[in-house]
């Protein structure tokens, strides 16, 4: 602001200089008038200088002024008259010399100078290193010249001073009253932003620790509670993966420790001729061999299935024609447990892009689980499709509904959300003539999720298990 100011005044101080020696640009044009050129004018220095002078006298802009002698002191003398001479009364123009060159302005003043059409130097001080304000002087619609004003860098003098020291002290004063204003308010807003962050970098920190066990509070309605809501959802998911990162290192370090333990008993029994070594013995060793190596395979594919080793390819199948095509080997494997098989299939063709080897592992465990497990009678395999409308594209976006449903002795509420979890069994005794690995659910959850899909479980009409499979339509 205060540049801003300083240049304005100096640009007003020239414009009104300018004003204030209009009448030096009419006798100047009527100078030029007589001859129709400036030789009258070339080299006359001190004439142009007095010229000007004469009319900044008593002016805002009289160099002399603070410098002359009190009123009483001054001796009078006669202005001389600048007016346009004959050419025959006129002496020849006198060649520039040291007595000729013009008087230079005090430090800081303007300096005037004439220049030719042609911006040539005709009379007065024309320094390249200063920027001028130029003139035009016209005759009869014509620019012959112009009148040059060195431009001030700064003023020294006048009422303009005065008002730009005035105005400097009214902006420090404004720049200090806005600046406290401003800490005063800035002081409570950087507190109001900066306090919720503080927060949330120490709970990132603890977070770094494996401290899972917390939460942020913001009363607030802005990104920050957004992010603190956010930060909450990952405290919570943390803490959720590393309770089943714990649960899954227990239950694995289980499974495997006990056919090791057997095994080794088994095998350390016959050594020591405790048992003898029959080959009853050494089958019942190598059941629990066996029985290792199904949790290891098993243990392995589901690791494939999280690592994306697990490879599937897909084309268009018919769902129906899968099901039924497997349905003779399903009741021929569920008639040896005494389970009948329903088929409830409520449409004759319904297309989906799937791997068909991966559903028929998918559909195997489940019945797998239902033998197993269930204790029914009967098992209902149903689907329904779900059609929606279709897109500006003409693209179906319909699902289909595949129900397994027995009538057993179901699942206890509290377990259904876990059933798809690695190595979670509701029995809690783990046997091993019922309990399995608790993998198999866990395998069929991936093979789903691989075919954007979708499956839970819920208790069945009959009271019994009901698994949900929900695939997209081709």
């Amino acid at each position: 602001m205060q540049w801003s100011i300083d240049k304005g005044m100096v640009e007003y101080v020239i414009s009104k200089e300018v004003e204030t020696l209009q009448p030096v640009l009419t006798q100047l044009a009527d100078e030029y008038k007589v001859e129709n050129n400036w030789r009258s004018i070339t080299g006359e220095h001190r004439r142009f200088h007095q010229l000007i002078s004469q009319q900044l006298a008593d002016s805002d802009f009289d160099v002399e002024k603070n410098h002359r002698p009190a009123k009483g002191d001054r001796k009078p003398f006669n202005k001389p008259r600048f007016q346009p001479s004959s050419p025959e009364k006129r002496p020849p123009p006198r060649h520039n010399n040291f007595d000729d060159l013009p008087p230079r302005p005090p430090k800081g003043e303007a300096h005037y100078a004439l220049l030719a059409a042609d911006e040539t130097v005709i009379v007065g001080m024309y320094l390249p290193t200063l920027e001028y304000k130029k003139v035009a002087i016209e005759v009869d619609g014509r620019v012959v010249g112009f009148f040059a004003i060195s431009k001030r860098n700064q003023l020294t003098q006048g009422y303009e001073v005065e008002f730009i020291e005035q105005q400097q002290e009214y902006l420090w004063l404004i720049a200090f009253l806005v600046m406290s204003l401003v800490a005063l308010v800035t002081f409570p807003i950087a507190r109001h932003i900066v306090e919720p962050i503080k927060l949330i970098t120490r709970g990132m920190h603890k977070l770094t620790q494996g401290d899972y066990q917390q939460s942020i509070q913001l009363n607030r309605k802005d990104e920050l509670n957004e992010l603190s809501r956010d930060y909450n959802e990952l405290a919570l998911t943390l803490a959720k993966n590393e309770s089943a990162r714990k649960r899954w290192l227990g239950n694995i370090s289980h499974e495997l420790r006990t056919p090791v333990a057997i095994l080794r008993g088994e095998l350390e029994a016959m050594l020591d001729n405790v048992r003898p070594l029959t080959h009853s013995n050494i089958a019942s060793a190598n059941d629990e061999v066996k029985h290792l190596q199904c949790l290891i395979d098993d243990l392995n594919q589901l690791t494939n299935t999280d690592i994306g080793g697990m490879g599937y390819r897909k084309q268009h199948e018919d769902l129906m024609q899968l099901i039924q095509h497997e349905a003779a080997k399903y009741r021929g494997y569920l008639s040896d447990a005494k389970i009948a098989l329903v088929l409830e299939l409520n449409t004759k063709e319904v297309n989906i892009y799937a791997d068909k080897t991966r559903l028929y592992q998918l559909f195997e465990n489940i019945i797998n689980n239902c033998i197993k497990y269930s204790k029914a009678s009967e098992l209902s395999v149903s689907a329904t499709v779900n059609k929606l409308e279709e897109n500006s594209a003409g693209n179906n976006k319909g699902t289909v509904t595949i129900k397994f449903e027995d009538n057993g002795i179901g699942v206890d509420e509290q377990h259904l959300v876990h059933l798809f979890e690695y190595l979670y069994r509701v029995e809690d005794s783990r046997n091993r003539e019922t309990g399995g690995f608790g993998l198999g659910l866990s395998i069929c959850q991936h093979i789903v999720i691989a075919h954007q899909g979708e499956i839970s479980a819920e208790k069945s009409v009959s009271g019994g298990l009901a698994v949900i499979i929900t695939l997209p339509l081709a």
